[in-house]
């Protein structure tokens, strides 16, 4: 991998096809509302998720804080609570991080479901 960027578009592919795989239906991909942004949205059995995808050439630290600080938390769920207003979304909300190690053209994907809640 070169750049920080493709790494990310390399995450974020391979997240939706996990999804898929499991499942879900994605309904948006990089969902902005101002400088916030969402990677995926995705629903399945009348739940919406919002998921953070985080794609690395090494392996992540074991703190889900040290992958995702509470102020990116917070980033993603003022944006989500901004989704459900604006789309009118009546389905419960859960907050997932895919966590992507990218190594000599394998992958290995851990999916976090309930990652963080809308209490930060």
């Amino acid at each position: 991998m070169s750049s920080t960027n493709s790494i990310g578009k390399l995450g974020e592919s391979l997240a939706s096809t996990h999804l898929l795989q499991s499942g879900f239906k994605i309904l948006e991909r990089n969902w902005r509302f101002g400088k916030k942004e969402i990677d995926i949205i995705a629903e399945k059995e009348d739940v919406t998720v919002f998921v953070e995808v985080k794609a690395r050439e090494h392996h992540f630290p074991e703190r889900l804080e040290e992958i995702i600080p509470r102020k990116k938390q917070r980033h993603i769920i003022s944006a989500a609570n901004e989704y459900v207003r604006l789309k009118e979304v009546e389905n419960e909300a859960r907050f997932d991080v895919i966590a992507i190690v990218l190594n000599a053209g394998n992958h290995e994907i851990e999916h976090i479901e309930e990652a963080f809640y809308p209490t930060l």
